[in-house]
């Protein structure tokens, strides 16, 4: 079907670990023929920060800082006016973890570096944040099993669940889409991942809601 409206050109996908936004970012930039950022996963300091070791929370964030800021530092759209791009993070929540892992006098240090970072790089045309339930995410994360995982507790889940929501509701930067994922799994269910990429196929104005089996979106302006 064709579309009379004009697709975004840049695209993130967000929400908290094992919710699938990798999943996600890869079937859309395939479908879009984008080029796909995924976020760096070689933190050294990722490790000793979930097995809670002291200073290692400024030390991985302020290498994810980095790391991002270097990524999305290269994302060009000026040049080339057909060119798409979509990242399976979005840089303004690297600030939502800071938030949550760092003392006063370490926040002070990196809110100066974050806000130098943030100018010089594009926002998003569209953002689509993946929701799921403390309880969803613990059940995938013990499911996937990966390496260094098995330290995250579900104490931080729920720390990490609820400054998502906290932050997509106050979000106002770009449109959003907010997809409850609690009862669909587009990782393994092929139909739940058609539905998603047949409404993203429409257009998204402002914050609405992808409500799953049946349901209506529900906009708020």
């Amino acid at each position: 079907m064709a579309n009379f409206f004009e697709l975004p050109r840049y695209i993130a996908v967000e929400g908290p670990i094992r919710v699938g936004k990798s999943t996600l970012a890869r079937v859309i930039a395939q479908q879009m023929n984008a080029q796909l950022i995924l976020e760096p996963e070689d933190n050294h300091f990722l490790k000793s920060f979930y097995e809670g070791e002291a200073g290692a929370g400024f030390q991985a964030q302020f290498g994810f800082l980095i790391s991002r800021y270097e990524q999305l530092s290269r994302v060009d759209l000026k040049t080339n006016p057909h060119k798409r791009v979509v990242v399976d993070y979005l840089f303004a929540k690297d600030k939502l973890f800071a938030y949550l892992h760092l003392s006063d006098p370490e926040l002070e240090i990196y809110n100066r570096y974050y806000n130098l970072f943030r100018q010089s790089l594009p926002v998003p045309d569209l953002v689509i944040y993946l929701q799921a339930s403390p309880e969803v995410l613990k059940k995938r994360l013990k499911k996937k099993n990966a390496p260094g995982e098995a330290a995250i507790s579900e104490d931080y889940i729920e720390q990490v669940h609820k400054a998502y929501e906290h932050f997509f509701f106050h979000y106002t930067s770009s449109d959003l889409l907010v997809v409850n994922t609690n009862d669909i799994d587009f990782v393994e269910h092929s139909d739940d991942l058609k539905e998603l990429l047949r409404r993203l196929n429409e257009p998204i104005k402002g914050t609405q809601y992808y409500l799953p089996l049946g349901g209506e979106p529900a906009n708020r302006a």
